[in-house]
């Protein structure tokens, strides 16, 4: 789950270019945070050695923002799945927080979301289909079989969604990180690299009883870019960069 910190007053596409310069001229990555709890926070890119922390925070948060960990015999597999191939195939665009204590969030993305499934499909998911064979067709999938089923078949982002936000990113923070504006700094972080390469377009999947970090991508002016599949499916939510406003 993100940490919803109130908006500065305005939304969308020209608030969102005021608070990347209003972060920039801060140096999020260079410029910790004191928080009331008296930790230090920073931001920092991710290095090999945080997997296993990555790792732990997705599953802290795997259940629309809650703890995952009552759903899973193995909590190794949500990581497997939103944080080993960020890690493995884009790793110039993963930047964890930190305090005191150790890594408490992480904003992973990809820039090419096409380019990163086609990746994945050819350097990460032939490993961990050997070492997780998928469920018959007909089971009753408990949420670790789903997890599993997911890994053999992998959804595949709509053309129209990548046509207009090519990159999409996952950010999660455990709750000792809420709350004191690590969220938003990771985000901006993040926009602030994409940007950099010319990107133009972001987007996300949130799962839409998150309602509180569905308020947050709202707050940096994320909108919904298509249907839901299902009722039990998420929300795409969209974000279009300063690098390609000029274009438009």
């Amino acid at each position: 789950m993100v940490d919803a910190e109130p908006s500065r007053g305005c939304v969308g596409r020209n608030c969102f270019s005021e608070q990347m310069e209003w972060f920039r001229e801060r140096s999020p990555t260079a410029r910790p945070v004191r928080c009331v709890s008296s930790r230090l926070m920073g931001i920092r890119r991710a290095v090999s050695g945080d997997r296993d922390a990555l790792y732990d925070v997705c599953v802290r948060t795997g259940d629309a923002g809650e703890d995952a960990r009552p759903l899973y015999r193995n909590f190794d597999l949500l990581g497997e799945i939103w944080v080993g191939p960020y890690l493995a195939l884009q790793p110039d665009l993963a930047f964890v927080a930190e305090d005191d204590d150790g890594v408490v969030g992480y904003v992973l993305g990809a820039e090419d979301t096409q380019a990163f499934e086609a990746a994945c499909e050819q350097r990460w998911w032939p490993a961990l289909r050997t070492r997780y064979p998928d469920p018959p067709a007909d089971a009753g999938l408990t949420a670790e079989g789903r997890l599993i089923r997911r890994i053999h078949h992998p959804p595949t982002t709509p053309a129209s969604v990548v046509e207009e936000y090519p990159a999409h990113l996952h950010v999660d923070i455990v709750p000792r990180g809420q709350g004191h504006g690590i969220g938003r700094r990771l985000m901006m972080t993040l926009f602030d690299a994409l940007v950099g390469r010319g990107v133009d377009g972001v987007h996300l999947d949130v799962a839409a009883r998150n309602a509180r970090a569905i308020g947050f991508y709202k707050h940096l002016g994320f909108t919904p870019v298509g249907p839901r599949r299902d009722e039990s499916s998420g929300w795409l939510l969209g974000l279009r960069l300063p690098a390609g406003e000029s274009r438009r």
